[in-house]
This record gives C-alpha cells, sequence and structure tokens, in this order.
C-alpha cells in the first residue's frame, strides 16, 4: 500500500495520528471531520495515499461502499434528513489535504438547501465531536 509520510491522513490510517473513526473497512478509513460544516461531518479516505480523484487510479471506486455505508448511518444514527458528498481535487477547488477525501456531510431540514451546506456547525468542540462519535458507533 503506497504512504507518503508527511501525510496527515496517511499518518492517520497508519495510527501514528488520532482520529474519530466511524467506520473502516479493507480499502477505506471514515472519521469525523475536525471543523465540521454540519453535525456528523464525515470523512472518507483511501487507506493507499492517492493525491486527488484525478489520479486516483480506481481508490474513487474502491472507497463508494464505505461512503454509502457512512451516508446511511449518519441517517440512521443521526436522524439527517439528508446528505451531500463531494470531492475536491486541487488547491484551486478548495483541497487542503492532498490525499483522496470524501466529505459525507449529513443535512438538516432546519438548515436546506446547498447555499446553508458551508455553514460551520457552532460547536466543533472535542466533547460535541465525541459525542457525535459515540451516536455513530453505538
Amino acid at each position: 500500500m503506497s504512504t507518503e509520510p508527511d501525510c496527515i491522513f496517511c499518518r492517520i490510517v497508519a495510527g501514528e495520528l488520532p482520529s474519530r473513526k466511524v467506520y473502516e473497512d479493507e480499502a477505506a478509513l471514515a472519521f469525523l471531520d475536525l471543523a465540521p460544516f454540519h453535525r456528523g461531518h464525515t470523512l472518507v479516505i483511501p487507506k493507499q495515499h492517492v493525491v486527488d480523484i484525478r489520479t486516483a487510479g480506481g481508490a474513487f471506486t474502491a472507497v463508494a461502499p464505505a461512503v454509502e455505508h457512512v451516508s446511511a448511518l449518519v441517517g440512521e444514527k443521526l436522524g439527517a434528513d439528508g446528505v451531500n458528498v463531494f470531492t475536491s481535487a486541487g488547491a484551486t477547488a478548495g483541497q487542503d489535504v492532498f490525499h483522496l477525501h470524501v466529505h459525507v456531510v449529513p443535512r438538516y431540514a432546519s438548515h436546506a438547501g446547498l447555499r446553508h451546506l458551508f455553514e460551520r456547525d457552532t460547536d466543533t468542540s472535542s466533547e460535541a465531536l465525541d459525542a457525535v462519535l459515540a451516536e455513530l458507533t453505538s
């Protein structure tokens, strides 16, 4: 498996850095975003290092089952009314960690529509993230 020693996501996969793991399978790891747009915002990454979707070489397809699982999980466990799923490729598109990652953003009726997608959750404390993790993994 290809990894990059300076990549924060590769270090999370290797267990060198902590994360709030929501789901894991052979190809992917899913964990809570530390600066969520909405409660339960989860990142799904391939375990192998791939810069972005333009160079994925099949990694995007390999993480699709994990994306589907997490999308269903946030509806079931957090009561999300909908979900946005997206990835960014390159700094111009807003990518700031250059390891392919798919955002699974739970959406709630109180903040419906695309215009509210990128409003940050007001409580991003460790306690709030731990509470969401407990709900998702119980």
